[in-house]
C-alpha cells in the first residue's frame, strides 16, 4: 500500500472504527497506570509498554495485510503513541531524563530526542499505512520540537509558534494530500493560540481578536477549507464573550441575568443575537463566493 494516502469518508462504520482504536488506545494506557502500581520499578514499566506497543502495532500490520486501510491507519495511530509511551518510559529507565520531561523552561537533550523519535515514528507509519490521521501527531509534535528546540516561553515562544502555525498554512495550501487538513487545522490553531498569547485582556486586544477572526473565515474561502471557519468563528465568540461578560469567571452570572457583572441582562440576547446575525451573513457571502468561483458550465 504505497499509492495515494487513504481519503477515509465519514460514515458510521468509520465513526466507529476510530472511535474503537481511540478506545483501545486508551484502556492500553490504563492498563499501564494499573500495572506500575502490581509492579514497581521503571524496567518493568518498560516492558509492559514495549507489550502494548508491539500488540498495536502488530494489529495494525495484520488490518493492512487483509486490505482494511481505515482500520489499520487507526491502530498505526495509536501505535505512534504508544512508540511515544514506551520510549518515555525506557528513558526514565535508563536514567536518560536529563530532568524533567515536562519542564519546558530546561533544555533536556532527552526530550528532544524523545520528540524526534516520535516524529521519524510518525513519518514512517504514515508511508507504510498512507493514513492522513498520522499527519495530527505529526503536525503536533513538530511544533513542539520546534518551540523546545530554540525556545524558552514567554513572547518569543508565541512567535514562533504563529510562524510555525503560518508555514503549516503554507504547505498545507499547496498539498494535494488528505492530510493537509491536518496541518490546516493545527497551523489554524497555532496563530489563533498566539493571537490569544498577545491579545486577551483589553478592548482594544479583543478587537485585534475579532480582525483575526475575520481573517480566518477569509482564509477559510481562499483555501476551501473549513477548519479555519470554525477557529474563526471560536474567536468570534470569545470576543463577544469578552465585551458582554468582561471575563470568563463572569460567564455564568452574566449569561442569565448579569447579575454582579455590571452588565444590563439583555445585553448578552442583543450581542450574541447579533453575532448570530453577522455569521449568517458571512456564510452567505462564503456561498456566493464559492458558487462565482465555479467555472461555467458549458
Amino acid at each position: 500500500m504505497h499509492g495515494r494516502e487513504t481519503k477515509p469518508i465519514w460514515t458510521s462504520a468509520t465513526f466507529l472504527v476510530y472511535t474503537g482504536g481511540l478506545t483501545v488506545l486508551g484502556g492500553g494506557i490504563a492498563a499501564l497506570f494499573y500495572l506500575s502500581t502490581q509492579y514497581h520499578g521503571a524496567g518493568a514499566g518498560t516492558a509492559w509498554s514495549l507489550l502494548i506497543l508491539v500488540i498495536l502495532y502488530a494489529v495494525a500490520h495484520a488490518l493492512r495485510v487483509r486490505d482494511r486501510p481505515i482500520a489499520a491507519g487507526i491502530f498505526a495511530f495509536t501505535s505512534v503513541i504508544a512508540w511515544g509511551i514506551f520510549v518515555a518510559v525506557a528513558f526514565t529507565w535508563w536514567g536518560w531524563t536529563n530532568g524533567a520531561f515536562d519542564n519546558f523552561r530546561q533544555w533536556s537533550w532527552a526530550r528532544l530526542a524523545l520528540e524526534l523519535l516520535i516524529l521519524v515514528a510518525a513519518w514512517d507509519d504514515r508511508r507504510r499505512f498512507r493514513f492522513p490521521f498520522i499527519r495530527l501527531i505529526s503536525a503536533v509534535v513538530g511544533w513542539v520540537f520546534v518551540i523546545d528546540l530554540i525556545t524558552s516561553g514567554g513572547n518569543w515562544t508565541a512567535t514562533v509558534t504563529l510562524i510555525v502555525g503560518l508555514f503549516y498554512l503554507a504547505v498545507g495550501n499547496v498539498a494535494d494530500k488528505p492530510s493537509a487538513f491536518w496541518l490546516h487545522l493545527v497551523g489554524g490553531a497555532l496563530v489563533g493560540g498566539a493571537i490569544l498569547y498577545w491579545c486577551h485582556t483589553t478592548d482594544g486586544d479583543f478587537a485585534v481578536v475579532s480582525i483575526f477572526s475575520l481573517l480566518f473565515v477569509l482564509v477559510a474561502f481562499a483555501t476551501r477549507r473549513s477548519s479555519w471557519a470554525v477557529l474563526g468563528t471560536i474567536g468570534f465568540f470569545i470576543a463577544t464573550t469578552h465585551y458582554v461578560v468582561g471575563s470568563p469567571t463572569g460567564i455564568a452570572g452574566g449569561l442569565v441575568n448579569g447579575s454582579g457583572t455590571g452588565i444590563s441582562g439583555w445585553s448578552p440576547a442583543l450581542a450574541f443575537g447579533l453575532l448570530g446575525f453577522w455569521l449568517v451573513l458571512l456564510g452567505l457571502l462564503g456561498r456566493r463566493h464559492r458558487h462565482s468561483a465555479e467555472p461555467a458550465s458549458t
